[in-house]
């Protein structure tokens, strides 16, 4: 009875193995009819592609007109923070997932972090460092320190930004409307109902001025 098992269980012979082989052989013939004769054909002649590692930009930071030269890997984030010296953007995570380095694109919220200088040409951008006045605070930021809506601090910078953007487009939003608005912002601190306070402190007084 075990013999006739064994002589029913398949198993990989030598055949195979050769009938495998040919298989491969059989392609090592054929691919060659479908390649280039001149293998150099298969090379891209000096100067033929367009050059895009380094890229000259020109962007409105805080009001302030800058025009230089960026790599085509750059961020956003690297650009203000390490060729502008504006370090109240902080960089945190650095794969848009706390929302610290936001700022305002044309108005628009997006996480520096991941947005390319590149795409930034042309554009205006505001930092934090852009809300306050020469020597007086926006009502935001002073709202955020009336309120203790911060402990840490990396992620304060992005969510007064946040806020901003949301104020600009609702000047008087309710308690949901704030935690929508703030969706995209994580605080590690867990300080959320205070900076809840801060932005409804913010926005009445921005209402009466």
């Amino acid at each position: 009875m075990m013999d006739k098992k064994r002589k029913k269980r398949k198993t990989f012979t030598r055949r195979d193995f050769l009938k495998g082989l040919s298989g491969g052989a059989l392609s090592a013939a054929v691919v060659p009819k479908y390649l280039p004769k001149d293998l150099a054909a298969l090379q891209t002649e000096e100067g033929k592609i367009p050059h895009y590692s380094r890229k000259q930009i020109t962007i409105t930071v805080n009001k302030k007109n800058y025009s230089l030269e960026v790599e085509a890997r750059e961020t956003l984030l690297q650009v203000l923070r390490e060729r502008l010296n504006l370090t109240g953007t902080k960089m945190t995570c650095d794969r848009g997932e706390c929302g610290a380095c936001t700022v305002l694109l044309d108005g628009n919220p997006v996480y520096s972090c991941l947005t390319l200088a590149i795409r930034a040409n042309g554009k205006k951008i505001t930092t934090i460092e852009g809300l306050s006045g020469e020597d007086k605070l926006h009502p935001l930021q002073q709202a955020f320190i009336d309120k203790d809506g911060y402990q840490c601090g990396f992620c304060t910078p992005g969510f007064i930004m946040s806020s901003m953007a949301l104020l600009k487009r609702n000047k008087n939003p309710n308690l949901e409307e704030i935690k929508s608005g703030l969706a995209g912002n994580i605080c590690r601190c867990g300080n959320y109902s205070k900076i809840y306070e801060a932005v409804f402190a913010a926005s009445k007084k921005m209402r009466s001025t």
